[in-house]
Protein backbone atom coordinates (compact mmCIF):
# COMPACT_ATOMS: atom_id res chain seq x y z
CA UNK A 1 0.00 0.00 0.00
CA UNK A 2 0.98 3.80 -1.16
CA UNK A 3 0.16 6.05 1.13
CA UNK A 4 -0.26 9.88 0.16
CA UNK A 5 -1.81 12.94 1.07
CA UNK A 6 -3.97 15.39 -1.14
CA UNK A 7 -4.15 18.81 -1.25
CA UNK A 8 -5.21 21.50 -4.06
CA UNK A 9 -4.31 24.87 -4.12
CA UNK A 10 -7.02 27.19 -4.88
CA UNK A 11 -5.64 28.27 -8.75
CA UNK A 12 -6.19 24.23 -9.26
CA UNK A 13 -2.68 23.00 -8.49
CA UNK A 14 -3.12 18.96 -7.06
CA UNK A 15 -0.84 18.50 -5.04
CA UNK A 16 -0.01 14.90 -3.87
CA UNK A 17 2.93 13.66 -1.13
CA UNK A 18 4.18 10.15 -0.80
CA UNK A 19 6.35 10.18 2.23
CA UNK A 20 9.15 7.73 2.48
CA UNK A 21 11.68 7.99 5.12
CA UNK A 22 13.86 4.99 3.57
CA UNK A 23 15.60 7.23 1.11
CA UNK A 24 17.34 10.78 1.51
CA UNK A 25 16.34 11.41 -1.70
CA UNK A 26 13.24 12.85 -3.37
CA UNK A 27 11.29 13.19 -6.57
CA UNK A 28 9.07 16.18 -7.78
CA UNK A 29 7.28 15.25 -10.52
CA UNK A 30 5.10 17.48 -12.36
CA UNK A 31 2.60 16.14 -15.09
CA UNK A 32 0.62 18.54 -17.42
CA UNK A 33 -2.58 17.34 -18.72
CA UNK A 34 -1.57 17.94 -22.43
CA UNK A 35 0.03 15.62 -25.20
CA UNK A 36 0.14 15.54 -29.18
CA UNK A 37 -4.11 14.72 -29.03
CA UNK A 38 -4.48 18.12 -28.11
CA UNK A 39 -2.82 19.58 -30.96
CA UNK A 40 -4.04 21.25 -34.22
CA UNK A 41 -3.83 18.53 -37.30
CA UNK A 42 -2.25 21.69 -39.37
CA UNK A 43 0.30 22.26 -36.23
CA UNK A 44 1.63 19.19 -34.84
CA UNK A 45 4.47 18.36 -33.05
CA UNK A 46 3.82 21.58 -30.15
CA UNK A 47 4.00 18.88 -26.92
CA UNK A 48 7.08 17.39 -27.83
CA UNK A 49 8.61 20.47 -28.71
CA UNK A 50 7.73 22.24 -25.65
CA UNK A 51 9.27 19.17 -23.72
CA UNK A 52 12.55 20.71 -25.07
CA UNK A 53 11.86 24.55 -25.09
CA UNK A 54 11.06 24.23 -20.67
CA UNK A 55 14.85 23.39 -20.10
CA UNK A 56 15.60 26.40 -21.84
CA UNK A 57 15.03 28.47 -19.22
CA UNK A 58 13.76 31.72 -18.07
CA UNK A 59 14.48 35.69 -16.75
CA UNK A 60 15.55 34.33 -13.71
CA UNK A 61 17.05 31.29 -14.49
CA UNK A 62 19.22 31.66 -18.26
CA UNK A 63 20.02 27.91 -17.93
CA UNK A 64 18.01 24.91 -16.30
CA UNK A 65 20.35 22.52 -15.59
CA UNK A 66 22.63 24.19 -13.81
CA UNK A 67 21.20 25.09 -10.28
CA UNK A 68 19.83 21.22 -10.96
CA UNK A 69 22.94 19.92 -11.07
CA UNK A 70 24.24 22.30 -7.92
CA UNK A 71 21.64 20.78 -5.70
CA UNK A 72 22.79 16.95 -6.59
CA UNK A 73 19.79 16.18 -8.58
CA UNK A 74 19.13 15.28 -11.99
CA UNK A 75 16.16 15.69 -14.02
CA UNK A 76 14.37 14.77 -17.38
CA UNK A 77 10.94 14.74 -19.28
CA UNK A 78 9.33 12.94 -21.85
CA UNK A 79 6.13 13.65 -23.88
CA UNK A 80 3.26 11.19 -25.45
CA UNK A 81 -0.11 11.77 -26.96
CA UNK A 82 -1.88 12.44 -23.84
CA UNK A 83 0.78 13.57 -21.27
CA UNK A 84 3.90 15.77 -20.69
CA UNK A 85 5.97 14.73 -17.95
CA UNK A 86 9.06 16.69 -15.83
CA UNK A 87 10.71 14.81 -13.01
CA UNK A 88 13.91 16.24 -10.76
CA UNK A 89 15.24 13.97 -8.26
CA UNK A 90 17.53 15.66 -5.57
CA UNK A 91 18.45 15.51 -2.04
CA UNK A 92 15.54 16.30 0.17
CA UNK A 93 16.85 19.13 1.73
CA UNK A 94 16.84 20.65 -1.73
CA UNK A 95 12.96 19.79 -2.52
CA UNK A 96 12.58 24.03 -2.49
CA UNK A 97 14.95 24.63 -5.06
CA UNK A 98 13.33 21.85 -7.21
CA UNK A 99 10.00 23.59 -6.31
CA UNK A 100 11.05 27.24 -7.18
CA UNK A 101 11.98 26.08 -10.94
CA UNK A 102 9.04 24.30 -11.72
CA UNK A 103 6.85 26.99 -10.72
CA UNK A 104 9.35 29.77 -12.47
CA UNK A 105 9.15 28.01 -15.85
CA UNK A 106 5.35 27.10 -15.46
CA UNK A 107 4.61 30.88 -16.15
CA UNK A 108 8.05 32.41 -17.12
CA UNK A 109 9.81 30.25 -19.83
CA UNK A 110 12.01 32.28 -22.13
CA UNK A 111 9.58 31.94 -25.42
CA UNK A 112 12.36 34.80 -27.24
CA UNK A 113 12.89 33.71 -30.97
CA UNK A 114 16.85 32.83 -30.62
CA UNK A 115 15.57 30.25 -28.21
CA UNK A 116 12.47 29.06 -29.78
CA UNK A 117 14.68 28.37 -33.58
CA UNK A 118 17.67 26.76 -31.41
CA UNK A 119 14.97 23.63 -30.18
CA UNK A 120 12.97 23.64 -33.27
CA UNK A 121 16.10 22.87 -34.86
CA UNK A 122 17.04 20.45 -32.36
CA UNK A 123 13.75 18.71 -32.56
CA UNK A 124 13.98 18.59 -36.54
CA UNK A 125 17.02 17.06 -36.39
CA UNK A 126 15.35 14.55 -34.05
CA UNK A 127 12.99 13.90 -36.31
CA UNK A 128 15.07 12.87 -39.66
CA UNK A 129 17.36 11.12 -37.27
CA UNK A 130 14.49 8.73 -35.19
CA UNK A 131 12.31 8.76 -37.67
CA UNK A 132 12.85 9.54 -41.17
CA UNK A 133 16.66 8.14 -41.33
CA UNK A 134 17.18 5.13 -38.94
CA UNK A 135 16.00 1.42 -40.61
CA UNK A 136 12.18 1.10 -39.42
CA UNK A 137 12.61 4.67 -38.05
CA UNK A 138 8.97 5.48 -39.67
CA UNK A 139 6.67 2.23 -39.42
CA UNK A 140 4.87 4.18 -36.52
CA UNK A 141 4.33 7.16 -38.35
CA UNK A 142 2.67 5.28 -41.32
CA UNK A 143 0.24 3.00 -39.07
CA UNK A 144 -0.93 5.05 -36.58
CA UNK A 145 -3.08 7.19 -39.92
CA UNK A 146 -3.81 4.12 -41.41
CA UNK A 147 -5.65 3.29 -37.95
CA UNK A 148 -6.99 5.95 -36.52
CA UNK A 149 -9.28 8.42 -39.67
CA UNK A 150 -10.64 10.96 -37.23
CA UNK A 151 -9.26 10.98 -33.79
CA UNK A 152 -5.48 13.01 -33.12
CA UNK A 153 -3.92 9.39 -32.12
CA UNK A 154 -3.25 9.28 -36.05
CA UNK A 155 -0.03 11.04 -35.28
CA UNK A 156 2.68 10.64 -33.29
CA UNK A 157 4.06 12.79 -30.74
CA UNK A 158 6.76 13.79 -32.32
CA UNK A 159 4.43 15.24 -34.97
CA UNK A 160 2.61 14.60 -38.08
CA UNK A 161 5.05 16.75 -40.35
CA UNK A 162 8.38 17.46 -39.89
CA UNK A 163 7.72 21.14 -42.25
CA UNK A 164 4.89 21.64 -38.74
CA UNK A 165 7.57 22.34 -36.58
CA UNK A 166 9.99 24.19 -39.25
CA UNK A 167 6.98 26.29 -39.75
CA UNK A 168 5.75 27.16 -35.77
CA UNK A 169 5.51 30.67 -35.47
CA UNK A 170 6.51 32.63 -32.10
CA UNK A 171 2.59 33.28 -31.61
CA UNK A 172 1.39 29.81 -32.00
CA UNK A 173 4.17 28.81 -29.62
CA UNK A 174 3.11 31.33 -26.72
CA UNK A 175 -0.81 30.14 -27.35
CA UNK A 176 0.13 26.69 -26.44
CA UNK A 177 1.98 27.46 -23.56
CA UNK A 178 -0.43 29.88 -21.85
CA UNK A 179 -3.27 27.72 -23.34
CA UNK A 180 -1.71 23.98 -21.54
CA UNK A 181 1.01 25.26 -19.29
CA UNK A 182 -1.50 26.12 -16.16
CA UNK A 183 -1.83 24.81 -12.62
CA UNK A 184 -5.09 23.80 -13.24
CA UNK A 185 -4.05 21.78 -16.13
CA UNK A 186 -1.21 20.16 -14.06
CA UNK A 187 -0.59 17.62 -11.34
CA UNK A 188 2.57 18.37 -8.85
CA UNK A 189 3.35 14.86 -7.48
CA UNK A 190 6.11 14.40 -4.55
CA UNK A 191 7.83 10.86 -3.10
CA UNK A 192 10.74 10.73 -1.19
CA UNK A 193 12.05 12.00 2.08
CA UNK A 194 10.13 14.95 2.77
CA UNK A 195 6.86 15.29 4.83
CA UNK A 196 3.45 16.35 3.51
CA UNK A 197 2.68 19.20 5.56
CA UNK A 198 6.62 20.75 4.45
CA UNK A 199 5.64 20.04 0.99
CA UNK A 200 2.38 21.99 1.11
CA UNK A 201 3.56 24.34 2.63
CA UNK A 202 6.46 25.17 0.12
CA UNK A 203 3.71 24.64 -2.64
CA UNK A 204 1.84 27.23 -1.60
CA UNK A 205 4.56 29.31 -1.49
CA UNK A 206 6.01 28.59 -5.02
CA UNK A 207 2.95 27.89 -6.91
CA UNK A 208 0.46 29.78 -4.46
CA UNK A 209 0.60 33.13 -6.08
CA UNK A 210 0.59 31.94 -9.73
CA UNK A 211 -2.53 32.90 -11.48
CA UNK A 212 -5.84 30.52 -11.98
CA UNK A 213 -7.44 30.12 -14.95
CA UNK A 214 -10.20 27.48 -16.13
CA UNK A 215 -9.08 23.64 -16.77
CA UNK A 216 -9.97 23.40 -20.37
CA UNK A 217 -12.83 20.61 -21.11
CA UNK A 218 -11.30 18.55 -23.61
CA UNK A 219 -13.59 17.43 -27.11
CA UNK A 220 -12.20 15.52 -29.46
CA UNK A 221 -13.52 13.56 -31.86
CA UNK A 222 -14.43 10.02 -31.69
CA UNK A 223 -12.69 7.67 -34.06
CA UNK A 224 -15.83 5.33 -35.56
CA UNK A 225 -16.06 1.60 -35.15
CA UNK A 226 -13.47 0.02 -37.85
CA UNK A 227 -15.38 -1.89 -40.40
CA UNK A 228 -13.02 -3.32 -42.55
CA UNK A 229 -9.43 -4.52 -43.07
CA UNK A 230 -6.83 -1.87 -44.02
CA UNK A 231 -3.57 -2.57 -45.61
CA UNK A 232 -0.53 -0.32 -47.28
CA UNK A 233 2.73 -1.58 -48.53
CA UNK A 234 6.24 0.51 -48.26
CA UNK A 235 9.27 -0.53 -49.54
CA UNK A 236 12.83 0.97 -47.43
CA UNK A 237 16.52 0.35 -47.72
CA UNK A 238 16.08 -2.24 -44.81
CA UNK A 239 18.15 -5.35 -44.97
CA UNK A 240 14.54 -7.85 -43.36
CA UNK A 241 11.00 -7.23 -43.97
CA UNK A 242 8.77 -6.11 -40.89
CA UNK A 243 4.75 -6.93 -40.35
CA UNK A 244 3.21 -4.73 -38.22
CA UNK A 245 -0.42 -5.20 -37.46
CA UNK A 246 -2.81 -3.21 -35.32
CA UNK A 247 -6.16 -3.88 -33.52
CA UNK A 248 -8.26 -1.09 -32.03
CA UNK A 249 -9.80 -1.57 -28.17
CA UNK A 250 -10.71 0.27 -25.04
CA UNK A 251 -8.56 3.11 -23.45
CA UNK A 252 -6.82 2.70 -20.53
CA UNK A 253 -9.30 2.38 -18.10
CA UNK A 254 -11.30 0.14 -19.66
CA UNK A 255 -11.73 -3.56 -18.91
CA UNK A 256 -10.23 -4.94 -22.05
CA UNK A 257 -7.30 -3.07 -21.09
CA UNK A 258 -6.25 -5.07 -18.13
CA UNK A 259 -7.37 -8.10 -20.17
CA UNK A 260 -5.18 -7.25 -23.42
CA UNK A 261 -2.46 -6.31 -21.07
CA UNK A 262 -2.13 -9.79 -19.72
CA UNK A 263 -2.65 -11.74 -22.87
CA UNK A 264 0.26 -9.76 -24.56
CA UNK A 265 2.59 -10.83 -21.44
CA UNK A 266 0.90 -14.41 -22.16
CA UNK A 267 1.86 -14.17 -26.24
CA UNK A 268 5.59 -12.27 -25.75
CA UNK A 269 6.14 -11.19 -22.33
CA UNK A 270 9.08 -13.66 -22.07
CA UNK A 271 11.30 -15.60 -23.91
CA UNK A 272 8.68 -18.67 -23.58
CA UNK A 273 5.80 -16.51 -24.56
CA UNK A 274 3.97 -18.44 -27.17
CA UNK A 275 5.15 -15.81 -30.07
CA UNK A 276 8.89 -16.52 -29.74
CA UNK A 277 8.07 -20.09 -28.76
CA UNK A 278 6.24 -20.79 -32.35
CA UNK A 279 6.68 -17.74 -34.50
CA UNK A 280 9.77 -17.56 -33.82
CA UNK A 281 11.55 -20.91 -32.84
CA UNK A 282 9.65 -23.61 -34.04
CA UNK A 283 8.12 -22.11 -37.60
CA UNK A 284 10.76 -20.30 -37.84
CA UNK A 285 8.88 -17.14 -39.89
CA UNK A 286 9.86 -14.27 -37.76
CA UNK A 287 13.57 -13.49 -36.45
CA UNK A 288 11.46 -11.33 -33.68
CA UNK A 289 7.94 -10.93 -32.62
CA UNK A 290 6.14 -8.96 -30.29
CA UNK A 291 2.46 -7.79 -29.55
CA UNK A 292 1.92 -4.88 -27.11
CA UNK A 293 -0.99 -2.34 -26.30
CA UNK A 294 -0.26 1.40 -27.17
CA UNK A 295 -1.66 2.29 -23.78
CA UNK A 296 -3.39 5.37 -24.41
CA UNK A 297 -5.86 6.94 -22.06
CA UNK A 298 -8.48 7.39 -25.06
CA UNK A 299 -9.34 3.71 -26.55
CA UNK A 300 -5.90 2.73 -28.13
CA UNK A 301 -4.70 -0.27 -30.25
CA UNK A 302 -2.88 -3.56 -29.30
CA UNK A 303 0.16 -3.52 -31.73
CA UNK A 304 2.33 -6.85 -33.26
CA UNK A 305 5.36 -6.00 -34.93
CA UNK A 306 7.50 -8.58 -36.26
CA UNK A 307 11.19 -8.72 -38.19
CA UNK A 308 10.88 -11.53 -40.83
CA UNK A 309 13.53 -14.22 -41.70
CA UNK A 310 14.96 -13.80 -45.11
CA UNK A 311 12.93 -15.22 -47.65
CA UNK A 312 9.64 -15.13 -45.35
CA UNK A 313 6.41 -14.75 -47.10
CA UNK A 314 4.67 -11.87 -45.38
CA UNK A 315 1.08 -13.13 -45.87
CA UNK A 316 2.51 -16.80 -45.29
CA UNK A 317 3.61 -14.99 -41.83
CA UNK A 318 0.41 -12.57 -41.39
CA UNK A 319 -1.85 -15.40 -41.24
CA UNK A 320 0.48 -17.39 -38.89
CA UNK A 321 0.11 -14.52 -36.41
CA UNK A 322 -3.55 -14.47 -37.44
CA UNK A 323 -4.33 -18.08 -36.71
CA UNK A 324 -2.13 -17.52 -33.27
CA UNK A 325 -4.52 -14.65 -32.02
CA UNK A 326 -7.63 -16.68 -33.36
CA UNK A 327 -6.36 -19.94 -31.28
CA UNK A 328 -6.80 -17.46 -28.38
CA UNK A 329 -10.55 -16.00 -29.02
CA UNK A 330 -11.49 -20.36 -29.26
CA UNK A 331 -9.21 -21.86 -26.85
CA UNK A 332 -8.79 -20.81 -23.04
CA UNK A 333 -5.11 -20.15 -21.82
CA UNK A 334 -4.14 -22.77 -19.59
CA UNK A 335 -3.93 -21.72 -15.66
CA UNK A 336 -0.47 -21.38 -15.73
CA UNK A 337 0.02 -19.05 -18.27
CA UNK A 338 -2.30 -16.89 -16.81
CA UNK A 339 -1.04 -17.79 -13.19
CA UNK A 340 2.69 -16.79 -14.68
CA UNK A 341 1.65 -13.46 -16.31
CA UNK A 342 -0.25 -12.34 -13.08
CA UNK A 343 2.95 -13.08 -11.31
CA UNK A 344 5.33 -11.35 -13.53
CA UNK A 345 2.56 -8.26 -13.44
CA UNK A 346 3.22 -7.91 -9.82
CA UNK A 347 6.68 -8.65 -9.25
CA UNK A 348 7.45 -5.75 -11.95
CA UNK A 349 5.20 -3.55 -10.13
CA UNK A 350 6.93 -4.58 -6.76
CA UNK A 351 10.12 -3.93 -8.34
CA UNK A 352 9.49 -0.57 -9.81
CA UNK A 353 7.90 0.86 -6.92
CA UNK A 354 11.36 0.57 -4.68
CA UNK A 355 11.56 4.04 -6.56
CA UNK A 356 10.91 6.86 -5.58
CA UNK A 357 10.44 8.52 -9.28
CA UNK A 358 8.29 5.48 -10.17
CA UNK A 359 6.11 6.25 -7.21
CA UNK A 360 6.10 9.82 -8.20
CA UNK A 361 5.00 9.49 -11.42
CA UNK A 362 2.33 6.89 -11.03
CA UNK A 363 0.77 8.79 -8.45
CA UNK A 364 0.42 11.92 -10.61
CA UNK A 365 -0.52 9.51 -13.51
CA UNK A 366 -3.67 7.89 -11.46
CA UNK A 367 -4.41 11.30 -9.88
CA UNK A 368 -5.49 12.07 -13.87
CA UNK A 369 -7.42 9.03 -14.59
CA UNK A 370 -9.71 10.16 -11.31
CA UNK A 371 -7.95 8.64 -8.89
CA UNK A 372 -4.26 9.00 -6.93
CA UNK A 373 -5.36 5.65 -4.91
CA UNK A 374 -5.69 4.12 -8.34
CA UNK A 375 -1.50 3.07 -7.80
CA UNK A 376 -2.88 0.67 -4.77
CA UNK A 377 -6.23 -0.48 -6.12
CA UNK A 378 -5.05 -1.44 -10.14
CA UNK A 379 -3.22 -4.70 -8.92
CA UNK A 380 -6.82 -6.14 -8.39
CA UNK A 381 -7.74 -5.00 -11.85
CA UNK A 382 -4.71 -7.69 -12.94
CA UNK A 383 -5.25 -10.50 -10.51
CA UNK A 384 -9.23 -10.47 -10.91
CA UNK A 385 -8.65 -10.94 -14.92
CA UNK A 386 -9.94 -14.85 -15.82
CA UNK A 387 -9.31 -17.23 -18.65
CA UNK A 388 -12.98 -16.41 -19.75
CA UNK A 389 -12.72 -13.10 -20.11
CA UNK A 390 -9.57 -12.98 -22.33
CA UNK A 391 -11.06 -15.22 -24.86
CA UNK A 392 -14.18 -12.86 -25.04
CA UNK A 393 -12.01 -9.75 -25.45
CA UNK A 394 -9.72 -11.74 -27.79
CA UNK A 395 -12.90 -12.47 -30.30
CA UNK A 396 -14.07 -9.19 -30.31
CA UNK A 397 -10.60 -7.82 -30.79
CA UNK A 398 -8.58 -10.14 -33.35
CA UNK A 399 -11.23 -9.61 -36.13
CA UNK A 400 -10.54 -9.38 -40.04
CA UNK A 401 -12.14 -6.14 -40.08
CA UNK A 402 -10.41 -4.68 -36.77
CA UNK A 403 -7.34 -5.23 -38.76
CA UNK A 404 -4.78 -2.56 -40.04
CA UNK A 405 -1.39 -3.87 -41.49
CA UNK A 406 1.79 -2.42 -42.59
CA UNK A 407 3.68 -4.85 -44.97
CA UNK A 408 7.38 -2.89 -44.90
CA UNK A 409 9.19 -4.49 -47.19
CA UNK A 410 12.81 -4.09 -48.54
CA UNK A 411 13.98 -2.54 -51.54
CA UNK A 412 14.47 -4.50 -54.92
CA UNK A 413 18.07 -4.02 -55.62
Amino acid sequence: MIEFERHILSNGLKVIVHYDDSTPMVTTNLLYDTGSRDEDPEATGFAHLFEHLMFEGSDNVPVFDTPVMLAGGENNAFTNNDITNYYITLPANNLEIALWLESDRMVGLDLSENRLMNQKSVVTEEFRQRYLNQPYGDLLLLLRPLAYKVHPYMWSAIGKDISHIEKACSDRVRQFYQKHYTPSGAILSIAGSSKPDDVFRMAEKWFGDLPSSEKIVRVLPQEPTQKERREITVYRDVPAAQLLMAFHTGGRESRDFYILDLLTDILSGCDSGRFPSLLVRKKELFSEADIYLSGEIDPGLVIFSGRLKNGTDIKKAEAAVMNELGRIATEAVTTAELDKARNRYESIRLLSYLSASNKAFNLAFHELLGDANGINTEIDRYMSVTAEEITDSSSRTFTPDNCNVVYYLPETK
